[in-house]
């Protein structure tokens, strides 16, 4: 259980650094004309993220699941998949890439890396991750919480999305 923790702690200081990037790339946006969309499930997010960090932990530590290996390490190769592919998307938007939606007028659409595969390839990590994390060690119960509420949850951020992005140059598909 000690390696589970410092696995989700390691993940925790992964999202506090997007959190840091976001914050200066929304500035950035908000700075060049940018326009912020769905606020309001924002905060939602937020707790939804944050539960399922805890609720991994929790699980675990109260719960105390047998560590699978069959599952866990499988597991844990889909967590670092997501990982590299959220990075990608990270990489490949630079100062466009936010934890909000926040689209700067005349930017055109970005659809190289992940992008030129898929139209929202972060949240496919997200959706990976959420699932996977929990599993890595028997969190069952966190994996399907997480995964129905993520799933409510994008259905309202990609209309968001979706919406505000009609708005920018290219984004004719």
């Amino acid at each position: 259980m000690i390696w589970y923790t410092v696995l989700v702690l390691a993940v925790a200081a992964e999202r506090l650094a997007e959190l840091v990037l976001a914050r200066r790339n929304a500035r950035w946006s908000l700075a060049n004309g940018g326009s912020e969309s769905g606020r309001s499930h924002y905060p939602a997010m937020v707790l939804l993220h944050t539960g399922l960090l805890t609720g991994c932990l929790v699980e675990v530590w109260v719960g105390a699941p047998e560590f699978m290996p069959a599952v866990g390490w499988s597991m844990l190769g889909v967590v670092v998949a997501a990982q590299a592919l959220r990075w990608w998307c990270i990489a490949t938007l630079g100062r466009q890439w936010n934890t909000r939606v926040i689209v700067v007028p005349d930017l055109p659409l970005v659809t190289g890396g992940p992008y030129g595969w898929l139209r929202h390839p972060n949240y496919v990590a997200v959706a990976a991750e959420g699932t996977a994390l929990p599993l890595v060690h028997g969190a069952w119960v966190t994996a399907v919480v997480f995964t129905l509420c993520n799933t409510l949850l994008l259905s309202t951020r990609i209309r968001c999305e979706e919406a505000a992005l009609s708005t920018a140059r290219g984004a004719r598909a």
